[in-house]
């Protein structure tokens, strides 16, 4: 049996008085005599009544409504930047809808091309690893809807974008190696074409040429981010006939990868071979050795994202802003080598 939902008309019936007069006592404004007010909202009150925003949309221009793109929600760093775009929108009275890519560019695509406009005052998009264009997006913003990006950009579309300075957090961690003694290091990089990939390796080679040390090739693999990925990769570095002796990792699971597949060679973590990751994921406290880190500002990504957005749907004349956010390098085990004297 289909629920039926309190409207303004229900409230107006009972109380036997127009619906503009409902409408504006709900409102508060000021033509609506007191003792109408407090009738309207006691009853408004009991029968839990709720605004219907996409009905107010029609009239007011706005859903209240703010759709969020990315490509997954159950790993640490998207289900955080998620609790920072959900605290401001629920305080600036927008719900949020959801769309998973999976990761993959065919769905975002499809995602796009279903995309009711209609329904959404504004986008926060964070977008999928293999995406070759973005037009799709550059379209939407042409009919006149905001879109602000997060994490993974789309550096070809001028509108708001937040990120983490990935180059920086990057440079931190291979210096850190360094510093401990490590001097052959390897990258398990992402996939090619993410904005943010090639900053984490940009990070990477140039902490390496700042401390005069070669670069070697064989140890920059790109790929996926996942453990499995992290795992793979590492078992072809050991695999090479000169071997390092260092990783820097793209992200922690792939990081945590790496430290699994050290150990089933009977490598000692640390001790002999250093890793260090990128995001502070909470496993990176639970795996031993403890794993070091640069740490990502997940949670205020998605507050500024989507506190930005918010700014594009209620001012008629912002111009986008980029925002970059440090990340913190956080020693743990897995990099506690001392540099040799």
């Amino acid at each position: 049996m289909a629920r039926h939902y309190v409207t303004i008309k229900d409230i107006a019936k009972i109380l036997n008085i127009s619906v503009s007069t409902v409408s504006r006592a709900l409102r508060d404004t000021y033509d609506v005599n007191q003792e109408t007010k407090e009738k309207v909202q006691a009853l408004a009150a009991e029968l839990n009544y709720k605004p219907n925003f996409n009905a107010t949309g029609l009239a007011q221009g706005s859903t209240h409504n703010v759709g969020v793109i990315l490509p997954f929600i159950t790993n640490y760093y998207f289900s955080t930047v998620i609790t920072g775009i959900q605290e401001v929108a629920y305080n600036n009275g927008y719900n949020i809808i959801l769309f998973v890519t999976n990761d993959s560019p065919e769905r975002e695509l499809a995602i796009m091309e279903n995309l009711s406009v209609s329904s959404l005052d504004g986008l926060l998009v964070s977008i999928s690893s293999d995406s070759d264009s973005c037009n799709h997006f550059q379209e939407i913003i042409n009919e006149g809807i905001p879109v602000v990006f997060f994490d993974r950009v789309a550096s070809e579309i001028e509108t708001s974008k937040v990120m983490q300075d990935d180059y920086n957090g990057a440079f931190e961690a291979v210096e850190h190696l360094i510093s401990n003694g490590y001097t052959k290091i390897a990258h398990i990089a992402g996939p090619k074409g993410l904005s943010f990939t090639e900053a984490r390796l940009n990070g990477y080679l140039d902490a390496l040429k700042k401390h005069g040390i070669q670069v070697n090739e064989d140890w920059i693999i790109y790929s996926g981010f996942s453990q499995e990925f992290g795992e793979k990769d590492t078992q072809q570095l050991l695999a090479l006939k000169q071997k390092p002796d260092a990783i820097f990792a793209v992200n922690d699971r792939k990081a945590i990868g790496a430290m699994i597949a050290l150990k089933n060679k009977g490598i000692k973590v640390g001790e002999d071979f250093g890793v260090i990751g990128f995001t502070n994921d909470p496993m990176s406290t639970i795996i031993s050795p403890s794993l070091s880190t640069i740490a990502e500002p997940a949670f205020e990504i998605g507050k500024l994202s989507c506190e930005l957005l918010i700014k594009h749907i209620t001012k008629k004349h912002f111009h986008a802003e980029e925002i970059m956010l440090p990340g913190k390098l956080i020693v743990r085990e897995s990099t506690r080598r001392k540099a040799k004297s």
